[in-house]
C-alpha cells in the first residue's frame, strides 16, 4: 500500500476519534481536540492527492477510497452536529443527498468508461463546507459570550451558503453530465 493510500486510511481511522471527542461531554478540551482532528483529517485529503499525482501513485483503491473517506468525514461531522443543535437537519439532508446523487452518477459514468472530475462549483462547495464545519466545530460563541451573536450569524451565513452551493453544484453537475443520464433512458 502506497503513502497516499495510507494517508486516506488514516483519515478514515481519525473519524471515530473525532466523533468521540466531539460528541462525548465532559472530556477535557474535547471540542478542541475534535477541532484539531477534523482539520488534520481535512488537510490529509489535500496531501494524499498531491502526493499521488506528483509521484504517479494514483491507484484504483485511492480513486475509490479517497472520495469515500471525505464523504464519511463530512457526513459524520454534520450528523454529529444535529443533536447538539449546531446545524439544521434539513441542511445535512440536502448535502448528503447531493453526495449520494453525485456518487451514483460517477458509478454510472464509470460503467460507461467515463471519469467525471469535480467541477468548479463542486470545489467551491467543498471549500465552503469545510470552512463552515471548522467554524461550527470551534463554536467560538460558546467560549466568548461577547461575540456570540456575531459568531452565530457568521455560522448561519456559512451554513446557508454551503446549502445553496450544494444545490448549485448539483445542478451544474447534472447539466454538464447530461450524457450520463441519456445513457439510461
Amino acid at each position: 500500500m502506497n503513502l497516499p493510500n495510507k494517508i486516506t486510511i488514516l483519515r478514515v481511522i481519525l473519524i471515530p476519534f473525532f466523533l468521540v471527542f466531539y460528541m462525548i461531554p465532559g472530556i477535557p478540551a474535547g471540542k478542541w481536540i475534535a477541532f484539531v482532528i477534523f482539520i488534520v483529517a481535512s488537510l490529509s485529503d489535500m496531501v494524499d492527492g498531491k502526493i499521488a499525482r506528483k509521484y504517479n501513485l494514483v491507484t484504483d483503491f485511492g480513486k475509490f477510497m479517497d472520495p469515500l473517506a471525505d464523504k464519511i468525514l463530512v457526513c459524520s461531522a454534520m450528523i454529529a452536529m444535529i443533536p447538539k443543535g449546531r446545524i439544521m437537519a434539513w441542511v445535512v439532508i440536502i448535502i448528503i443527498a447531493r453526495e449520494f446523487t453525485i456518487s451514483g452518477f460517477r458509478l454510472v459514468a464509470a460503467d460507461n468508461g467515463k471519469v467525471i472530475a469535480a467541477g468548479m462549483w463542486g470545489k467551491v462547495k467543498t471549500a465552503v463546507t469545510m470552512v463552515m464545519l471548522v467554524v461550527v466545530i470551534a463554536d467560538l460563541g460558546a467560549d466568548i459570550p461577547s461575540i456570540a451573536t456575531a459568531v452565530h450569524v457568521f455560522e448561519l451565513i456559512l451554513i446557508y451558503t454551503s446549502a445553496i452551493l450544494t444545490i448549485v453544484s448539483l445542478i451544474d453537475y447534472l447539466i454538464h453530465n447530461k450524457d450520463v443520464i441519456a445513457t439510461y433512458k
